[in-house]
């Protein structure tokens, strides 16, 4: 186990898939947990697999949980940290994948991008008319030309993490990051990664959420 790199896996009512992510990650590094106010087992099961386990009384959102995760990682040595969703939809073996640049000095952030993976089979009404949308407006904002940015799945190393803090506690934290990283002079670059769908993944509702948040989030600083 690489103890200098810490995977925070925010979690809310996973208890069907949180043991077998744990489990999946252990062996790439530190793993810490962080149940956001969890009304299932979500909080016993992550406790029962011997990793960290943080909670939040309250269900907060993504983006405070996974502020919670980066501040505990800084306060324990971390040089790099993945986030890594809670609900069996990305995969394991695409972590050394997804760190390699930042290891390399290439990149000081890295985004995880299901478009440049051409074999990924996301949902077509929310590929085209929920993320789609969601990437090309947080584009124009910002000055970017990411694919993808709103998966989850990402690599920051400890610099980055010291000068990004979420302040976006929804599904907004994700163009928060991208914003913070432009604004900071961050390093960042795009990897391919496979997406799995499943029945415990975000849905239609959930892309709406995603979309609601970005917008919401970026005029109501």
């Amino acid at each position: 186990m690489n103890n200098q790199l810490t995977i925070i896996i925010p979690c809310f009512n996973e208890q069907e898939t949180i043991a077998q992510v744990i489990n999946g990650v252990k062996d790439f590094g530190r793993v810490a947990v962080v149940d956001d106010g969890s009304t299932d087992q979500s909080f016993e099961r992550a406790q029962a697999t011997g990793v960290k386990v943080l909670r939040h009384l309250i269900n907060r959102g993504q983006g405070a949980a996974l502020e919670t995760g980066d501040r505990w990682a800084l306060e324990n040595g971390a040089e790099t940290v993945v986030h890594f969703d809670s609900d069996g939809q990305h995969q394991a073996e695409e972590i050394p994948k997804l760190i390699e640049p930042i290891i390399k000095g290439e990149a000081e952030i890295v985004f995880g991008s299901r478009f440049l993976n051409k074999n990924h089979k996301m949902p077509w009404l929310k590929k085209w008319l929920i993320l789609k949308p969601a990437v090309k407006f947080q584009n124009l904002l910002l000055g970017t030309n990411l694919s993808d940015t709103h998966n989850g799945f990402r690599a920051v190393s400890r610099r980055a993490l010291e000068k990004i803090k979420i302040t976006q506690d929804g599904m907004a934290h994700a163009s928060e990051i991208v914003e913070q990283a432009v604004k900071a002079n961050l390093k960042y670059v795009e990897v391919p990664v496979k997406i799995v769908y499943n029945d415990f993944g975000q849905g239609f509702g959930s892309g709406l959420k995603i979309l609601r948040d970005l917008i919401f989030g970026k005029f109501n600083k």
